[in-house]
């Protein structure tokens, strides 16, 4: 069944063409990614087909009858919200059901936490649940995955493959775009390109399509050559001559002025020297009130080291790193840093940059000349050509850039100072897939350091050797590997795990002199008596469990109260998992 239908469609801004006439179909069970470069036009296609911008010309045609739900890239709320009033703002019973359920899901059970204080990864939680609730026939999406952590990543890529909506969505993130989408469209050189088939098969035919276009290009090129000639000769050579060889001859020249070279940032800037000493941490301590951010954390940096750092939202990263970047004190600890160390930090909060400052002259402020590889030095206006500022964007106004133009703004300004240690928080959000691309090429060439937090698990996987794995209780686990590889693990040991119900031959054969002390009878009473509550408490979270995913009816039950029960229940059955462990152990 055809859901949607885009006939000629044409927006421009100004003299900036985005896309011209272009056409396509949505049609039911599609799961449809979007890519393109940055200022191509993903976002302002999606709002245009979401209602919420007009087109140039062309037309948007919906089905009669089908649903849509629309994502945008940041989603905004009412002053003052919590996950309550925006449950309570439902007028089905059964969306707001949905609602808080979905808001379970992704780990966000305070029904009565102000919006306005979240962390950007759980306002895009909670706009998720709100479109997804309603569910929508058509789900348009634009970046969904951009500041949630991985894990939500992960349950949102799952969430979508299984589900029957269909999807129309704009993501950078390559593995979600692999595992999710069913068909690809291209926005290249303001025309569109549709494949069916996930973003890796989209891959081998883009290159396809674009060789056979090259060799196209080159016949046109050729035969124009040829007609040029004749077309040059006397007037009365042409006079005699049938006109559709004429008119072919200019549709030969309107052809040939086609231009398939990719304009593409170029990251030529090299790092200066760094020395054998790096950077060590010394027994780091860091927490606000309860919430525990590292415990005696140490480490030596090698020369050349490569780190992720991966943990659920809020369990502190980015306090991490600034903490490494001296711009939060520690608790305990100390660092000791080489001399000849030079960072570059890329936060995800950007920099402040003055927006009534044109873009060349907040570059010219950080430095009048920049040094690439071979002792090359450019000007900042040739420098910021190769992050994609032409000369005319160099004049724009820092308060006129898009999301894409301030990411690669901010990039240019911390490769232009040629750290030798990259510190990168977050640096994925609004990088297009091929700058994306580009940034890992060189990181993996990089003479230095580099430490990175990111939600792009492809990205991860393509440069750190080594990951930082947070667990949010102060602990840091050092994983030698990808991330991929750890999440493999992971499986394995999650696969191999089984309840500790009796103690196993060998340890019955222990010393007994290396035992401790035998449970009193007051410890076998407590003992006798958490396992009928780890029985209760485990079946109760089997049962709120199936509620949560559609498995098992609510009845009268309030969604807002059994999330609320669910986050306690845990932490109940946490401590008494312990406790019965620890008493196992002496019986």
């Amino acid at each position: 069944m055809n859901y949607l239908q885009i006939d000629s469609l044409t927006k421009s801004y100004g003299v900036r063409m985005l896309f011209a006439d272009i056409s396509f179909t949505v049609n039911e069970g599609d799961k449809i990614g979007i890519v393109a470069k940055n200022g191509t036009g993903k976002s302002t296609m999606l709002r245009i087909i979401a209602g919420e911008e007009s087109p140039d010309s062309g037309s948007v045609i919906l089905n009669s009858g089908i649903t849509v739900g629309y994502l945008p890239q940041q989603p905004a709320f009412p002053e003052g919200a919590t996950p309550q009033y925006l449950a309570d703002d439902f007028a089905d019973d059964d969306h707001r059901q949905q609602f808080v359920r979905l808001l379970t899901q992704m780990g966000i059970t305070d029904m009565s936490a102000s919006v306005d204080t979240m962390s950007g990864g759980q306002r895009k939680r909670i706009a998720i649940a709100q479109v997804v609730a309603l569910g929508p026939q058509l789900l348009i999406l634009d970046e969904p995955t951009n500041h949630l952590d991985i894990s939500t990543v992960e349950w949102l890529e799952s969430y979508l493959s299984r589900s029957r909506m269909t999807l129309l969505m704009v993501t950078h993130d390559r593995y979600f775009l692999d595992r999710v989408c069913n068909r690809i469209i291209e926005i290249d050189r303001e025309s569109v390109y549709c494949y069916d088939g996930n973003y890796d098969y989209y891959l081998r035919r883009r290159r396809e399509r674009i060789e056979a276009m090259s060799a196209e290009l080159s016949k046109v090129r050729n035969t124009l050559r040829k007609e040029q000639d004749w077309m040059s000769r006397q007037p009365q050579a042409r006079a005699g001559k049938a006109r559709y060889r004429i008119n072919q001859f200019y549709d030969l020249k309107e052809r040939s002025r086609m231009n398939l070279a990719e304009n593409n940032v170029s990251i030529g800037t090299e790092s200066t020297y760094i020395g054998n000493k790096i950077f060590e941490a010394h027994g780091i301590g860091k927490a606000y009130g309860d919430k525990v951010i590292l415990r005696d954390f140490s480490y030596v940096f090698a020369r050349y080291d490569k780190v992720g750092i991966v943990g659920h939202n809020g369990v502190g990263k980015s306090t991490f790193i600034k903490m490494l970047m001296g711009l939060v004190a520690p608790d305990t600890g100390h660092f000791d840093v080489g001399e000849t160390v030079r960072f570059g930090y890329y936060s995800q909060d950007g920099i402040s940059f003055n927006p009534d400052q044109k873009v060349i002259d907040a570059v010219t402020d950080f430095a009048e000349d920049i040094e690439l590889r071979d002792g090359v030095r450019l000007s900042p206006m040739q420098f910021l050509q190769h992050f994609l500022f032409s000369v005319p964007d160099q004049q724009k106004y820092i308060r006129t850039l898009s999301g894409g133009e301030l990411c690669r703004l901010h990039l240019a300004t911390v490769l232009m100072r040629r750290p030798n240690f990259l510190i990168l928080d977050e640096p994925t959000n609004d990088l297009d897939i091929v700058t994306l691309g580009i940034l890992e090429e060189y990181l993996a060439d990089f003479k230095g350091c580099v430490i990175v937090i990111s939600h792009d698990r492809f990205f991860l996987d393509s440069i750190a050797e080594h990951l930082f794995v947070m667990t949010g209780d102060g602990t840091v686990r050092d994983f030698p590997g990808t991330y991929t590889e750890y999440r493999e693990m992971l499986k394995a040991e999650q696969r191999s795990a089984a309840p500790a119900v009796k103690k196993t031959e060998a340890a019955s054969r222990k010393d007994v002199t290396s035992r401790p002390a035998k449970l009193s009878y007051k410890e076998k009473q407590e003992l006798a008596a958490l396992n009928d509550e780890l029985a209760t408490l485990n079946a109760e979270k089997t049962r709120l469990e199936a509620i949560f995913n559609g498995e098992a009816p609510a009845g009268n039950e309030d969604f807002a109260a059994l999330s609320q029960a669910y986050a306690a229940l845990t932490d109940r059955l946490d401590a008494a998992e312990l406790r019965w462990l620890e008493l196992s152990e002496r019986e």
